[in-house]
């Protein structure tokens, strides 16, 4: 079981291939963030000194009053979709590198189990037993990665849930539903 240059030359085109990829992915992520940042940065900014503006021309206790209530609602909601937007940005990304990473994987298994079936037609006689424990450890690990998926599938969902119930209670809390 040797490998020829060339094989060692296309894994390793593929391995930065699906390193560049994720790179990609990783900036697109950041620059999304970055852009709802920015802009939540600038609608704070403007929001806070709209509001400055207003509270400095109260006529009594009871406008300040009235204009306090009224900031903290609508600030209340925003901070919400935020975050939801932020949680998007991020499952999206998740989703994406799950994606590139199973592929990979799906590949690397693929290429390996081509090794071990080759190795196993040119073994000698009586080497069986190695073989099927190095197709078992395959299994095993197979295993183990398809259960780690599935509490990342879970956790995914966990969080999908948790935002979804602080979005109701905070509806309730601000008074829309």
């Amino acid at each position: 079981m040797s490998l020829t240059p060339e094989q060692i030359a296309a894994a390793n085109k593929a391995n930065l291939e699906a390193l560049v990829s994720l790179t990609h992915k990783a900036f697109e992520s950041i620059e999304k963030l970055v852009e709802l940042n920015m802009q939540a940065a600038r609608n704070t900014l403007e929001e806070n000194a709209a509001h400055a503006k207003a509270v400095l021309s109260a006529k009594g206790p009871q406008e300040l009053a009235a204009l306090q209530t009224e900031y903290v609602k609508p600030a209340q909601e925003k901070a919400l979709a935020y975050g939801r937007q932020v949680y998007d940005i991020a499952a999206s990304t998740q989703a994406e590198v799950s994606k590139l990473a199973e592929a990979q994987l799906a590949t690397a298994k693929e290429k390996f189990t081509e090794l071990v079936d080759q190795a196993a037609e040119k073994a000698p006689k009586g080497s069986e037993s190695a073989v099927a424990a190095v197709k078992t450890a395959m299994a095993n690990a197979d295993a183990a990665f398809e259960s780690v998926q599935k509490a990342a599938r879970q956790a995914v969902s966990l969080a999908e849930t948790n935002l979804k119930t602080l979005s109701e209670t905070a509806a309730k809390a601000t008074g829309r539903r």
